[in-house]
């Protein structure tokens, strides 16, 4: 008797920037999946009362009753547990050389793309965003208030401080042996990072994405965004990249399911086997430091609060901890008002996030 596959699903909004790059990601490996929008502002109830899951980023990936945080987590899991070795296409292929740059790659996108890069393009958000409840909302993300006319302002230095990554990138991608970058066959991770990000940052610095990413309190507008750094003439190699990069993915057949509903999703959530002990944790060269984790309290069965460390940290999500390797920690969250819907297991990146015992409970 074949085994139920569980179901792939992923919860996230059109205007955010680290959907797109999941979104990318399961296009490119070819893993069928749906596809659930949930506010672009809290609160999400869709998270917190299905999943008991209070962390506020986005997006989240379901494996089943297994729930992935981050996407460089995310990124990991989909390349495991769909290997090439099953007919999915990876993130990971080898240099024509024979290569093997998976661990820069991830380094490109997660501390490069992922942090300065997305600074520099999310500096060039329209300051009508900023003006909107979006702004509000971002505010609590960050942890201070935020000045729409001063951001306004920045947009000048903004656009400078993306040239000055365009400058660095152009030399990769002008003088490349291969039409992707670290001269892969086919596009890697590196390639679905810096596309995301420069597709979302070009875009909404247009002005699109305005009104979706306002939940309509704010209409898209016609700005000259992101031209004056962001041509053909200024850095041909990276738009000539750029443009490879959107004719491979529209030839892609597409994946993605936006018609099942909620409920089925959860339904198919609860019926999905969950992984087992051998599974629960990505492979990694070494297992975790167990002495140095016992020193911080990170012990099997401790109740640990799990939060990024540089935004969101006033929204940790609370938990058992159930498994721990050097790059991910594995929570069953603690239960809320009411019992959660579908009983998950909650996975975190260990690096760019902050796992500390909780040892007053009743200051939870």
């Amino acid at each position: 008797m074949a085994v139920k596959q569980p179901i792939v699903a992923l919860f996230g909004y059109d205007s955010s920037a680290f959907t797109t790059k999941i979104r990318l990601i399961l296009k490119l490996k070819q893993i069928p999946y749906t596809y659930i929008q949930v506010p672009t502002m809290m609160p999400r109830p869709t998270l917190r009362d299905n999943f008991h899951l209070t962390y506020r980023k986005i997006p989240v990936l379901a494996l089943g009753r297994d729930v992935y945080c981050d996407t460089s987590l995310i990124s990991e899991a989909l390349e495991h547990f769909f290997p090439p070795s099953e007919g999915y296409r990876s993130i990971y292929p080898r240099a024509r050389d024979g290569s093997n740059y998976r661990p820069m790659m991830r380094g490109f996108a997660s501390y490069w793309v992922d942090r300065p890069y997305f600074r520099a393009t999310c500096g060039l958000m329209p300051a009508s965003i900023w003006r909107s409840s979006f702004g509000v909302d971002r505010a609590a993300l960050i942890g201070h208030k935020l000045d729409p006319d001063k951001l306004e302002k920045k947009l000048p230095e903004n656009l400078l401080k993306l040239d000055m990554h365009l400058s660095i990138l152009e030399p990769m991608l002008a003088e490349s042996e291969g039409p992707w970058l670290f001269s892969t066959a086919t596009p890697s991770l590196a390639d679905v990072a810096l596309y995301y990000q420069t597709l979302w940052g070009t875009e909404i610095a247009a002005g699109r994405y305005i009104e979706n990413i306002t939940m309509g309190q704010t209409p898209d507008e016609t700005n000259e965004g992101a031209k004056p750094v962001f041509n053909d003439e200024r850095y041909p190699g990276v738009l000539s990249w750029f443009h490879r990069m959107q004719r491979y993915f529209d030839e892609l057949h597409s994946v993605e399911d936006q018609e099942t509903k909620l409920k089925s999703v959860l339904e198919q959530m609860k019926q999905s086997p969950a992984l087992g002990p051998k599974s629960l944790l990505l492979p990694t060269p070494r297992a975790s430091h167990a002495k140095l984790d016992e020193k911080t309290g990170l012990k099997k069965g401790a109740l640990v609060s799990v939060a990024p460390d540089d935004t969101g940290r006033d929204d940790p999500t609370i938990g058992t901890l159930i498994a721990l390797s050097p790059e991910e920690v594995v929570i069953q969250p603690q239960a809320l008002e009411n019992p959660a819907t579908v009983e998950t297991r909650i996975h975190f990146p260990r690096l760019g996030f902050v796992v500390r015992p909780v040892k007053d409970k009743a200051n939870l």
